[in-house]
Parts: C-alpha cells; sequence; structure tokens
C-alpha cells in the first residue's frame, strides 16, 4: 500500500495505491474516486454494540466503508469541508486519542474504540466526545482532518501547553489534559474561553482554525427571513 497526499493545506486529498486484496476503511461520504477494481462496501462501525457507541457517545457515524482491492487500484478521500489531512502511525508504543469528526480513514489493521474521559468537568464543558473520547487501537496508518492546517505540536513536559479547545484534532496518548479557563475567571472577558491544559511529553495535531467561530462570522451574512407580524 502506498499513501500520496496533494501538497494543498486548504483542500487536500489523499490516494491510496492498494494492492491485490489490501483493504482501508474511510469515513462515510468521503470518496472522490476509485478504479473499477475497487470495491466498496458499507458495514456496521466495528460490531453492532460497538457502533453505537461510536454513534452515541462519540460522536462517529455508525457505518463505516471499507475498500477491498480485487485487483491493484486506487481510491482517494477527502474531508467534507476545507482542510488538511494527516496520516499517523498507530503502534503499541503510539496510540491517539481523536476529537470528534477529526477520522476519515486507516487500514483495516487499526480501529478506534470509546474509553470513557478521565475527569467530569473535561466531559460537562469539553467539545472532544462528551463522557467518552476515541482512542485508536491496532497497529498501522491512521488519517484524521482538520479545519485548515493541520500542525504538529511537540511537547517536552517542562511546563503546561494550553491550546484553545476548538483547534485540537488528536493527542498521544502519553499526554494528561484538563479543561480550564484560558485566564482564570475572566477566561471570557479575554474572548478566549475554554482550553485544554495538557502536561506530560507527546504530541497534538491542531487545526489552525476554529470551525465553531468560522460559522459565527457566517452567520453574521446570513439574511434570515424576518417574522411577518399581522
Amino acid at each position: 500500500m502506498k499513501i500520496v497526499q496533494t501538497s494543498s493545506t486548504s483542500a487536500s486529498l489523499v490516494e491510496f495505491q492498494l494492492e491485490k486484496d489490501e483493504s482501508i476503511r474511510i469515513e462515510p461520504g468521503c470518496m472522490v474516486y476509485k478504479d473499477a477494481s475497487i470495491n466498496l462496501v458499507g458495514k456496521v462501525n466495528g460490531g453492532f454494540f460497538s457502533a453505537i457507541g461510536k454513534a452515541f457517545l462519540g460522536g462517529e457515524s455508525f457505518f463505516t466503508s471499507v475498500a477491498n482491492a480485487k485487483q491493484a487500484g486506487r481510491i482517494a478521500v477527502a474531508p467534507k469541508g476545507f482542510g488538511n489531512i494527516k496520516v499517523i502511525d498507530v503502534s503499541k508504543e503510539n496510540h491517539w486519542y481523536i476529537n470528534d469528526g477529526s477520522f476519515l480513514a486507516c487500514n483495516t489493521s487499526v480501529d478506534y474504540t470509546c474509553t470513557r474521559q478521565k475527569r467530569i468537568l473535561n466531559s460537562i464543558l469539553g467539545g472532544t466526545g462528551g463522557f467518552f473520547i476515541l482512542k485508536s487501537k491496532g497497529e498501522g496508518e491512521l488519517l484524521v482532518s482538520g479545519f485548515g492546517d493541520l500542525v504538529e505540536i511537540y511537547l517536552d513536559g517542562s511546563q503546561p501547553f494550553q491550546i484553545d479547545n476548538g483547534h485540537v484534532v488528536c493527542w498521544q496518548e502519553t499526554l494528561d489534559y484538563k479543561m480550564e479557563m484560558a485566564s482564570g475567571m475572566l477566561g471570557f472577558r479575554t474572548g478566549e474561553g475554554l482550553v485544554n491544559s495538557f502536561k506530560g511529553k507527546g504530541k497534538v495535531i491542531i487545526q489552525t482554525r476554529n470551525i465553531q467561530s468560522f460559522v459565527d462570522i457566517l452567520v453574521d451574512y446570513i439574511p434570515f427571513p424576518k417574522d411577518n407580524k399581522r
């Protein structure tokens, strides 16, 4: 299997070049093109009860699409919105927590499961899966996508590191995190609000744009219909 990614940071696309009998799992609705030799089948996402957990607890799709190569061929995938794609390695020593809606594709040797959040405050205030969060398992390549470009940040563990909650895509399991105000109790006055405060050594992948902030901008330009009062 070979993975080829375009250079665009705002409208990135990834092409999988599969050998015979190789398979990948992709987010439904993300295929761009494929050879006729690639068979695409919709399946329950990891078994019935696992799929329910991922859909209702982890914010992912109940179904997943599996592409299998009957003969060598190509299949390309892209995020549903504007943004970049990052290929991350998953192994016994390198597992990741994944934010809602960030999963794009993976080898069939890789999967993700729902795991309970460590802190209740993270569950109530955070946008990272509610009371449950997605965690990778298995070994292979996993693709995540984000809004805007994707930037990898390495933390050396010397001090806590704060990242706006709307910019976090995924992070290594070696890191611990908690939700807190960007500027103490005055966080909302500074306009920053909630941040993820990470501790430990490891990598965090962030998206350079916040989709909620983008939506807030668009709302100002949407001509809402006026109420007809009689």
